[in-house]
């Protein structure tokens, strides 16, 4: 039993940790507070292949295995998650079309993508559907040789970057259950119809857009159906939804990291009756849980990993640490705070920031509840064991 990284994933992360170090971190505060969009840092990760994570090679992507993957989620949120989320959605669509798509739609796709001359997202949720996908209400209609869609998603990433978006639509809406009449459509961006409208505003995650988009008689060529087969979307979706979430729960370790960083430092500082905070017991009780929690959501996103790895079905162990991790973050971020005291509610302060990035961890990907669901499901199943 190893819970080491080996020295290609070490090397790997301190890549990643310089990256962070030099140009995210000294600029995540003042962009973050202007809601800037972090085009510079868009362009070094390009360079460093990053929006190829989960490319195959022999499409130019690096095809990192997903412990190295988590690490990129986890060194990036420390400086600032948001830039994070521009990787998190492009890195889940390129996975789905690499496993689910047809050899022309990798070799139209794919290269492009890998190098970030190309860029995605994915179109799941709507202003009447987010946990309940079955739900949705776009549409898309055969016509001849395309489908014509009509409808609206919300809260996209990377919707002004998008190209293509992958868009989970109805190709069947009488069918029963409904995911047997859901399929996946790569929309381009310049297609006549297909609006991206207002950028949401946020609590946190500044720095990347979420976005509401309008289809109007959206005219898709039908060889852009993912996989060339209809009624398959829903599947394709949740297979990708598994990566999705060891993104989501390596971003929400970053969180607890850095939060956990800010306030040990700060503790160290601080001083109060002529001695540094850090030798008061309530400090020191404060910094001794968010250690555990950090580090017991760092075994738990690498297991999810490692697991993942070998070839398994992972949504019982990526639904474990995308719902410990991500409370993990909401907890230490507001320990962070609390450590720091009036400074905590500053915005000159990391932990103001990190205290509004948490929260979402907490909700995208699937709710903490679904997850709860999704993990008692596995064990009931017989799927999933514990011990």
């Amino acid at each position: 039993m190893d819970f080491e990284l080996n020295d290609e994933q070490r090397l790997f992360r301190d890549t990643l940790r310089d990256f962070a170090d030099n140009e995210i971190r000294p600029v995540a505060q003042e962009w973050e507070a202007t809601d800037r969009y972090p085009t510079e840092i868009v362009e070094t990760m390009k360079d460093m292949g990053l929006f190829g994570l989960t490319v195959p090679e022999e499409y130019g992507g690096l095809d990192v295995d997903m412990v190295s993957f988590a690490l990129v989620f986890e060194e990036i949120s420390k400086a600032w998650m948001g830039i994070a989320g521009i990787l998190g959605s492009h890195s889940l669509a390129c996975w789905t079309i690499a496993r689910h798509g047809t050899e022309e739609q990798k070799r139209r796709y794919l290269p492009d993508l890998a190098t970030g001359k190309r860029r995605s997202g994915i179109g799941l949720t709507e202003p009447g559907a987010g946990t309940d996908l079955q739900g949705i209400a776009t549409t898309a209609r055969r016509d001849g040789d395309h489908y014509v869609v009509n409808g609206s998603k919300t809260w996209i990433t990377n919707a002004r970057y998008a190209d293509p978006l992958p868009v989970l639509v109805k190709t069947d809406p009488s069918a029963t259950p409904a995911h047997k009449g859901m399929s996946v459509l790569l929309i381009e961006a310049d297609t006549p119809g297909f609006t991206v409208q207002r950028d949401l505003p946020k609590l946190g995650y500044k720095g990347t857009e979420s976005c509401e988009i309008l289809l109007e008689d959206v005219r898709v060529p039908a060889e852009n159906l993912l996989g060339g087969v209809e009624g398959r979307g829903m599947q394709q979706v949740l297979s990708g939804l598994e990566t999705g979430r060891i993104n989501v729960a390596a971003r929400s370790l970053g969180i607890a990291q850095a939060s956990y960083d800010e306030a040990l430092s700060y503790a160290g500082q601080r001083e109060a009756f002529g001695k540094p905070i850090h030798d008061f017991q309530a400090i020191q009780l404060k910094l001794a849980d968010m250690a555990i929690k950090v580090q017991a959501a760092r075994l738990l996103v690498y297991w999810a990993a490692a697991q993942a790895d070998a070839g398994k079905r992972v949504d019982m162990e990526a639904g474990m640490a995308k719902a410990f991790a991500s409370e993990a973050a909401v907890e230490c971020s507001l320990a962070a705070m609390q450590v720091h005291g009036g400074y905590g509610y500053s915005k000159e302060f990391v932990v103001e920031r990190l205290y509004r990035d948490a929260p979402l961890m907490s909700i995208g990907e699937g709710t903490n509840d679904i997850m709860r669901t999704v993990i008692a499901k596995a064990l009931t199943s017989g799927k999933g064991k514990i011990g």
